[in-house]
């Protein structure tokens, strides 16, 4: 399609925004990003930093419930729900549990492979476009466990792994310690994922993104986007804090911010936030030799530039509660658990905590097609742990559908039809044939 003079507003400028802006502007639109707060400075700032094409194990799987009150009562736990949240988000944990079906998440996990798989050539092209290349590393992640019975109880998530074409390589315990001295010798388990990559700076990797976006000629306005003006199933604009953005498209990626553009849109989506919780360890003794995630403990050890960053925990508690950093300060324990030569903490100023909110829907699929009132409206949030893997592919497939091209897979799995009975297109054209309008910011 010719598609001269089109702007697309893209609502959100983390990963997924980021990544969308450059591909719609590969397929020459003109682009304005839209976010209240600097790029990359959401959950995108926090994240483990990881692209796993290999991460098609949906959070919620079979017997997972028995699990849940284990991890409710422990308070090093990776599962906290903070009791006065427990009515608002009860509907979810039911659609969650119910998600975990053995059939189900067959299906979830063949439908993230496909959106996964070429997450890490995917990435590593539009880098180094921008000039981030040395920000990308493809060094593989590594599994480890300190027991047999451990690794059991993670079986079913391996054969999903295996069954979607993921190939590992175990190791014993003398090989784990032959690959990784640093890590303790009490792990006797090792998988090791070679086609899995990680940046060493998430926020550094989403800055230089957004620069070359604004280097080709796109736009940013800060301000909180409150709706979208539409003519018949026509958008007009976008409504923002800061006045009407009149656009000839428009993508939904405000993350965990996402439900009430939607709900403004016609589609309930059940969108609630997992607050995840990291640390940096400014100067850490040692290291792990690649993103290492402690199985038993269900956090990420990862490498970075500004020093280790160990993320992990789950807490449900909202968009409004103050954090808890007692979640943030137990990360430091562990993380001498996995690598024993680390020091003891002397005070909190030995490293940087933080607080963020992942985006995340109960059957750890994103939210990926067309919005119900109007198909000039693409939704492209809901990755929960999978923002940075997922981002590549989704803004592919989000300028694909906005240039009326058939995608490069099928995005039924990710419709938001799938969460209630209505008429609703969920994959190829219409494209965008409206006439041309200048930016107003």
């Amino acid at each position: 399609m010719n598609t001269d003079r089109k702007t697309i507003g893209v609502v959100g400028a983390g990963i997924v925004g980021v990544c969308t802006a450059l591909m719609l502007q590969r397929r020459g639109f003109k682009v304005t990003l839209i976010d209240p707060n600097p790029p990359g400075e959401g959950a995108s700032f926090g994240n483990a930093g990881c692209f796993n094409g290999s991460s098609v194990v949906p959070m919620s799987m079979p017997g997972m419930i028995t699990s849940v009150p284990k991890w409710l009562l422990d308070p090093m736990g990776p599962l906290s729900i903070r009791f006065s949240y427990l009515p608002t988000i009860m509907p979810w944990l039911i659609r969650f549990l119910l998600a975990g079906q053995r059939s189900k998440v067959k299906e979830q996990a063949k439908a993230l492979r496909s959106l996964l798989k070429t997450t890490v050539p995917l990435i590593s092209s539009l880098a180094d476009e921008a000039g981030a290349g040395h920000l990308i590393r493809h060094e593989g992640h590594l599994y480890a466990y300190r027991t047999e019975s451990g690794f059991a109880k993670d079986r079913s998530g391996w054969e999903l792994r295996r069954l979607n074409g993921v190939r590992t390589q175990v190791l014993d315990a003398a090989a784990l310690r032959d690959f990784d001295p640093n890590l303790s010798h009490a792990f006797t388990k090792g998988i090791l994922i070679e086609e899995s990559g990680h940046t060493t700076n998430p926020q550094g990797l989403v800055t230089l993104l957004f620069r070359k976006v604004i280097a080709n000629g796109g736009e940013f306005v800060s301000a909180r986007v409150i709706g979208f003006e539409t003519e018949g199933q026509t958008l007009k604009s976008v409504t923002t804090s800061r006045g009407n953005i009149a656009v000839d498209g428009a993508v939904v990626a405000a993350g965990a911010h996402s439900k009430s553009l939607a709900v403004s849109l016609g589609d309930h989506v059940p969108l609630d936030t997992e607050r995840g919780y990291h640390i940096i360890i400014k100067d850490p003794d040692v290291t792990p030799r690649i993103p290492t995630t402690d199985a038993g403990g269900k956090f990420i050890a990862t490498p970075m530039e500004t020093g280790l960053r160990v993320s992990g925990t789950v807490e449900f508690a909202g968009l409004a509660a103050s954090p808890n950093w007692k979640r943030a300060h137990v990360l430091y324990t562990h993380a001498r658990n996995l690598l024993p030569g680390l020091a003891p903490v002397v005070s909190e100023e030995h490293y940087t905590k933080w607080m963020g909110f992942r985006p995340s829907v109960p059957d750890s699929l994103p939210v990926i097609g067309r919005a119900r009132c109007t198909p000039d409206v693409i939704y492209a949030f809901g990755h929960g742990h999978l923002g940075m893997t997922g981002a590549p592919m989704t803004a592919t497939l989000v300028s694909e559908l906005i240039a009326g091209e058939k995608t490069s897979i099928d995005i039924t799995p990710f419709a938001p039809a799938r969460f209630g009975d209505r008429s609703h297109r969920a994959n190829g054209p219409p494209a965008l044939e409206l006439p041309s309008r200048q930016n107003l910011t």
